[in-house]
């Protein structure tokens, strides 16, 4: 009997403790930006432990070299500058204190294509180009690494317009960070 009991109290206390972990991790709907509308959704914090600078300018700099293994997927880490545009945002931070640079090279950089050579190269449409249209006409500074543009042959007229090409995307990051921007690498 009492090793029953010992059992029961086991299981009871489990069940209590799982409720308890589930209610307090329970997750919240997503919140659609309000600067890129269409991508980047994020959700909400409610007063955070560690506040958001409301009052200094973030400026940054995503460095982005990898791609999805499928072609007809967007690039979730380009995708990231979208959500750090519309949380911050959302936080209340003025979208005129959020500078922000993108630096492409490696697989990333095939995302940058315009849809009929992207279309040629991958059989697919470029499930990109809505995102950069988006985050170009917030402001962001899209950057492709020279080089890449070079060995991968990504010239003026096989990508999408209003890109910026750097010497490398070393050059890039070096510079930007020299301008006082912080490099964010996720790859």
């Amino acid at each position: 009997m009492t090793i029953f009991k010992g059992t029961l109290l086991t299981i009871c206390l489990l069940l209590f403790l799982g409720m308890v972990s589930t209610e307090s991790i329970a997750q919240t709907e997503r919140v659609q930006g309000k600067v890129i509308p269409h991508f980047g959704q994020t959700y909400n914090v409610d007063n955070p432990d560690f506040a958001t600078d409301l009052e200094n300018p973030f400026k940054v700099v995503f460095d982005v070299s990898s791609a999805p293994e499928k072609a007809d997927v967007k690039n979730r880490w380009i995708e990231t500058v979208a959500r750090f545009l519309n949380m911050h945002s959302e936080a209340g931070k003025p979208t005129s204190q959020l500078d922000v640079a993108m630096v492409l090279h490696g697989n990333a950089s095939y995302g940058l294509l315009s849809n009929e050579i992207y279309h040629e190269k991958f059989g697919v449409d470029n499930p990109n180009i809505p995102l950069f249209e988006e985050l170009l006409d917030a402001g962001v500074q899209v950057i492709l690494c020279g080089q890449t543009a070079a060995h991968r042959d990504l010239g003026a007229n096989r990508r999408i317009p209003n890109i910026q090409v750097a010497l490398s995307a070393m050059t890039a990051m070096i510079q930007l960070q020299q301008k006082g921007y912080i490099l964010i690498n996720f790859n």
